[in-house]
């Protein structure tokens, strides 16, 4: 999978900008679908066709990722921005953005007088070589993303956007290694969830599932002085039992440990104390669904080298195929 992985994680996609990714998943999931659609939000919706005797299914992996959005361009053509989605100001002196075009852009920020304190966004700044406004190819409005490679250091993968292309990387293998299932399933690669979920939003409203499943990443409890949480890199695919914007249906939750149990697949249990995912706004669509949300674990979530374990996004596919593949007894 690192193949695919490498070309998600690199793609460019901020919140809202979300063109040149839904391309790409467009031609990996071409052929393993039976039909597929771009609603007017721009979620690209693949569908999967049951044998008639299941449930509607939902599975939603967002393509977006965090960037951000140039508000202001000073007379001497450096850019100040804003933030789209949870930009952290600690991550960002000396990195490196890309906007839509490929033009690339160092983020620097004005002189620090005190070393022991971090500037707020405001006091932060684009450079793309421009020497006045005039001269300055990038405008108000303009979004970048980060750029960071792809690296795979034995197990562990490392990347930009890892939330949530690895989500994305989840469904599309999924896709390819589900021969049958008695369900109806809708595979929704949907944006703008770094800025509310409001994708997801859409889409479960017009869909209208019985079922939802989020694929996305979650924080771990393993590294040095980290919120107490009982999750941890290569140990196996996460199960959500609740999180800050929703608590998982407990049938959904039940049936997602059973099948992991029947086929060997090793979980942890995610109760995460802040953020949510896309299961959130499935769960209340309409007149409510059975949600939940099948979590990668990631460290360093919100960075510039969001950081995962291969075998624990191999098992996340595993327990996904297995869900769907089966009757899902709620």
């Amino acid at each position: 999978m690192n193949e695919l992985i490498k070309k998600l994680v690199e793609a460019y996609g901020p919140s809202g900008f979300e063109d040149q990714v839904r391309a790409f998943v467009r031609t990996e999931v071409e052929g393993l679908a039976d039909d597929i659609s771009v609603d007017a939000m721009g979620n690209l919706i693949a569908h999967k066709k049951g044998d008639g005797s299941g449930l509607k299914v939902m599975i939603a992996a967002h393509m977006d990722e965090i960037g951000l959005m140039v508000t202001h361009v000073t007379e001497e053509g450096f850019l100040r921005f804003t933030n789209i989605g949870g930009i952290r100001a600690h991550t960002l002196l000396g990195n490196r953005v890309q906007f839509a075009d490929g033009r690339i852009g160092v983020v620097y920020s004005d002189r620090i007088k005190d070393r022991g304190k971090v500037h707020p966004l405001s006091k932060h700044f684009i450079d793309v070589g421009a020497d006045s406004r005039e001269d300055c190819p990038v405008g108000v409005g303009d979004a970048a993303g980060f750029v960071r490679p792809f690296v795979a250091q034995g197990s562990r993968l490392i990347a930009k956007s890892m939330d949530d292309r690895i989500g994305c990387a989840v469904a599309i293998e999924a896709m390819k290694r589900l021969e049958s299932s008695p369900h109806d399933i809708y595979f929704v690669f949907s944006v703008q969830e770094e800025v509310g979920t409001r994708g997801a939003q859409a889409a479960a409203n017009k869909l209208d599932p019985d079922v939802g499943i989020a694929l996305d990443v979650t924080l771990t409890g393993d590294v040095p002085e980290a919120m107490p949480m009982s999750v941890s890199l290569g140990k196996g695919t996460a199960i959500k039992v609740k999180d800050s914007g929703m608590i998982a249906h407990t049938g959904l939750v039940r049936v997602m440990k059973q099948r992991a149990e029947a086929a060997g697949i090793p979980y942890q249990l995610e109760v995460l104390t802040a953020g949510t995912t896309d299961a959130r706004p499935i769960q209340i669509a309409n007149g409510g669904a059975a949600a939940g949300c099948i979590s990668i674990p990631c460290r360093y979530v919100h960075s510039q080298s969001e950081m995962v374990d291969a075998a624990d996004v191999e098992n996340s596919v595993r327990l996904l195929v297995e869900i769907l593949a089966n009757p899902i007894d709620l």
